[in-house]
């Protein structure tokens, strides 16, 4: 049986105390193609949560249709993780600017 390593992972995040701590974790876990995936769905999960519709989404983003319909799925069905990110962190930082 392979050994979980996904606490490792967490705690790695948990440990980060400001958005550079985040940024080079990401940089060094992912490569720039994943990164700019990841950028893009959480862009395109905001968006789904403001009320955009998919071809305004595609458009801004240039996410894919079959990518967005699995962000779709995970903000309205999903664990709560998209909507708590954009809540808790995303629409705080908009207030701030």
């Amino acid at each position: 049986m392979k050994k979980d390593f996904s606490p490792v992972l967490y705690g790695a995040f948990l440990n980060c105390r400001t958005e550079e701590d985040v940024r080079l974790l990401l940089e060094d876990l992912c490569t720039y193609q994943e990164l700019e995936q990841l950028s893009q769905r959480a862009a395109a999960a905001k968006l789904l949560i403001e009320g955009k519709t998919y071809a305004e989404i595609i458009l801004e983003t240039d996410i894919s249709s079959a990518t967005l319909s699995r962000v779709s799925r995970a903000v309205n069905h999903g664990s709560g993780g998209y909507r708590k990110f954009i809540a808790n962190v995303l629409i705080p930082q908009r207030k701030g600017n």
